[in-house]
């Protein structure tokens, strides 16, 4: 502080105003810190509640469109394909226009999707659920759009635990899980989806009105696609999006085809599987900060290989169809808890290596591999169905194969330190 980069010292004048300016960052630091996070926290929930509204009620659009098991794995994967890629233009979009603008927009143009799904869905059409399905996987983006802001918020001893905390809000699946099946019963298929796209306009609102981007945030000026490639450019992107895709890949292909799974291989009814579905990601959710936490203890390699040795172990636990209901509960709850604890660790990991100026194009084509991630397992799932036996035993143990592989890249395959020297 007391000198410039080229040597000569700065005037007492300068001094000073920068060390006002710290002070007052520091101050606005530990005061936003808290609501800003819980704004995210919320805006992320809501969000993918509505990315995942097609999934809880895969089996309903089966039985009224006549669906193959093929058919019905690309119409609840859809959603998640552009979740996934969008990630990558809105995590460099948050760069250059702050989290509170992306958060907004994005929930916004989600909610004209969520109704059109109701559409398509009422008039039986495939063609049209995938149409709008592909579209609604925009409200998947604004994973791209928290981490980079929550990060922004809180020192580096903390981001573990902000971004663990943030990543809670995958636990919208969660919701969708349990309350899309219970609203249609209750409100009417319609109605559901026009609650929905009301809670994405309300959130959109108070994110709007109350939350404030980081004063350590400064906008980025330089375009998007040079801001990328410089992103990709960087070693530990590439590394953590491996891990990502399986962590949180693992997690999003269970919660959107758990339903599937479990009416297929032990005959749950709608409400009954969204209900387990729930009990699934609910776990993964409160894992996943852990994952973040213990991250900042003992370090984020500890955590990850962790995780995916016991998913490891958990898949191939699986494979055996444990018998209803307490073995098979807690198998799948044993498994969500330990690829939360995945996914919150790679993100402290990506918190901590990867540059400030960087962050947002980061987690944009990290968060991608992750959603990608979730993207082919349900299509690998409906193909490989045993529909003679009632199992997923070739699926299962290609997970665990894997997950296999994550847990020894984590542990030999990354160097003990990498250089985020920008490109």
């Amino acid at each position: 502080m007391g000198a410039r980069r080229d040597g000569r010292p700065r005037p007492p004048a300068e001094r000073r105003t920068m060390m006002t300016a710290t002070a007052v960052t520091d101050a606005d630091l530990r005061q936003g810190q808290t609501k800003n996070l819980v704004l995210a926290l919320w805006a992320f929930a809501i969000s993918f509640w509505a990315w995942n509204m097609v999934a809880p009620l895969g089996v309903r659009y089966t039985e009224e469109m006549g669906l193959t098991a093929t058919q019905k794995s690309l119409l609840v994967a859809t959603p998640v394909l552009v979740g996934s890629v969008g990630r990558i233009p809105v995590g460099a979009l948050t760069d250059k226009f702050g989290g509170r603008v992306m958060f907004t927009v994005l929930m916004l143009l989600s909610v004209p999707f969520v109704l059109l799904v109701a559409v398509a869905g009422n008039a039986k059409s495939y063609g049209l659920m995938i149409l709008f399905g592909f579209f609604l996987g925009i409200a998947g983006t604004t994973f791209a759009t928290g981490i980079p802001f929550v990060n922004a918020w809180f020192e580096q001893s903390r981001r573990g635990f902000a971004t663990g905390v943030f990543g809670a809000g995958m636990g919208g699946t969660a919701l969708s899980a349990f309350f899309t099946p219970r609203f249609v019963k209750w409100f009417g298929y319609t109605t559901t989806h026009v609650i929905i796209a009301v809670a994405l306009v309300l959130t959109a609102a108070l994110v709007w009105s109350a939350a404030k981007d980081s004063p350590r945030w400064k906008p980025a000026t330089e375009p998007v696609v040079p801001k990328l490639v410089a992103a990709a450019k960087l070693g530990i992107t590439w590394q953590m999006a491996f891990l990502y895709a399986v962590a949180f890949g693992g997690f999003v292909a269970f919660s959107t085809y758990l339903p599937t799974y479990l009416k297929d291989v032990y005959e749950f009814d709608l409400t009954g599987a969204g209900s387990r579905t729930a009990g699934f990601a609910i776990a993964a959710v409160i894992a996943r900060p852990v994952g973040g936490i213990l991250s900042d203890r003992i370090g984020a390699r500890t955590v990850a290989a962790i995780s995916f040795a016991g998913a490891t172990v958990m898949a191939l636990v699986e494979t055996t169809v444990p018998p209803p209901e307490l073995l098979a509960g807690l198998t799948f709850v044993v498994l969500a808890l330990f690829l939360g604890l995945g996914t919150g660790a790679i993100f402290a990991w990506v918190a901590d290596q990867a540059p400030p100026e960087r962050v947002g194009s980061v987690t944009g084509i990290v968060g991608a591999a992750g959603g990608l991630g979730g993207y082919f397992p349900p299509l690998v799932m409906g193909a490989t169905y045993d529909a003679v036996a009632h199992r997923y035993t070739v699926g299962l143990v290609l997970l665990a194969i894997v997950a296999a592989i994550a847990f020894l890249y984590t542990l030999f395959g990354i160097r003990r330190r990498v250089a985020v020297a920008t490109a």
